[in-house]
């Protein structure tokens, strides 16, 4: 008995505690938090689009001109429009020499060839009588003759007391005044023509690529032919402005400090003569926007989306992440274009994500809404 009861007590405790092990309640059972991370994508379309190049520069004259004294004489007369910022017309009289030395130099001239045409007149009677006067009669030619381009030559002096430009345009600077002697090359001021205005615009070898310029030899009379369009762009009068522009020539050779090729880029009528719009002064820093080559189907995606230099994540069918690199063929400020790497359809993933693995498991957006909706609907049903 004293056997039994000792081996008996434990098996008697096991089992009066596995019952009461089994009489227990179960713990409530918790749903599985799914924390898989939601994210937004972007389905994929191929587009066609007329790529755009940004460059900037300083507006600067097509034509400048320093005006300069062809004759020696004391300024006697000159414009109120002969200041700086004044405008003028073409072939106007901004000021005036002292003609009086070249009305005298003229008269002198002409009375000389009066001289000389009746001496050769008399020379050519006597050849004509039959003296042997052939001698006499080519000395007389030959005195007409210079007393001619003597008197050629007054009259342009003359003339060059009237200092006028061949354009319409403005005046810069004004280096003489009133009263003044001036010699023959002395400055008397700073002009340009207002009819076109040039920005010379740096592009990269990358930019040309997409930029069709004209051929250097098509450069005409007028400067050069119509190319891309450019639209200008700066603040005037504290609003932002555009001025249309066209590229009419590259400068054919690249900068060896810079390494880029300057586009020039002509603006008609910066001031607005003629025109109506406001006015693109000499000097404004302007960017610009020039009309590139197009493109058919290629894909763009926001340029914030890129990791790295080259590379999405992708969502697959199964919901899970995958980084490939794509070929980006051209980007912009906004916007990357992709040719290859890519496809139509394809859900590539635009909200931000600090540590991406290949073949993470990720719920999307717009699906986890659907689902929700869909699940809600059917307990209702149920109900």
């Amino acid at each position: 008995m004293r056997i039994l009861l000792v081996l008996g007590l434990p098996v008697l405790a096991i089992i009066v505690i596995a019952g009461m092990i089994s009489m227990k309640a179960a713990p409530p059972k918790k749903e599985r938090v799914d924390l898989d991370p939601i994210v937004n994508v972007i389905h994929l379309e191929t587009m066609s689009t007329n790529f755009e190049v940004r460059s900037q520069g300083t507006v600067r004259p097509r034509t400048e001109t320093i005006v300069s004294a062809e004759i020696s004489g004391t300024i006697t007369e000159i414009s109120p429009k002969f200041v700086a910022g004044g405008v003028f017309q073409r072939d106007e009289v901004l000021m005036r020499i002292d003609p009086t030395n070249y009305i005298v130099g003229l008269k002198q001239a002409e009375a000389i060839v009066k001289q000389r045409q009746i001496e050769f007149d008399g020379a050519r009677t006597l050849r004509s009588q039959g003296y042997r006067a052939e001698s006499e009669l080519a000395s007389a030619a030959a005195a007409l003759a210079t007393a001619e381009a003597n008197q050629v030559r007054a009259e342009l002096n003359l003339e060059r007391t009237f200092i006028r430009l061949p354009y319409e345009g403005i005046v810069r600077a004004k280096e003489t005044d009133l009263g003044q002697f001036v010699n023959l090359g002395s400055r008397l001021g700073v002009v340009f023509a207002t009819d076109y205005a040039e920005v010379r615009l740096p592009l990269t070898d990358d930019d040309l690529a997409f930029v069709e310029m004209p051929n250097a030899a098509a450069i005409t009379a007028t400067g050069g032919v119509d190319g891309p369009a450019v639209i200008l762009s700066a603040n005037r009068k504290g609003k932002p402005t555009e001025w249309p522009a066209v590229i009419i020539r590259t400068e054919g050779v690249v900068d060896e400090n810079s390494r880029v090729t300057y586009a020039v880029a002509r603006v008609a009528d910066p001031y607005r003569l003629h025109t109506a719009g406001e006015s693109l002064p000499m000097g404004t820093f302007v960017g610009a926007l020039i009309e590139g080559t197009s493109a058919a189907s290629v894909i763009r995606v926001p340029r914030g989306i890129v990791r790295g230099s080259d590379e999405l994540i992708f969502v697959d069918d199964e919901n899970q992440l995958r980084i490939r690199r794509v070929s980006i063929v051209r980007s912009d400020a906004n916007f990357v274009y992709i040719d290859s790497g890519a496809a139509p359809g394809d859900r590539v993933v635009s909200t931000a994500l600090s540590t991406p693995v290949n073949g993470m498991l990720v719920r999307i957006s717009g699906e986890l809404e659907v689902t929700t909706e869909t699940s809600s609907s059917s307990g209702r049903e149920a109900e």
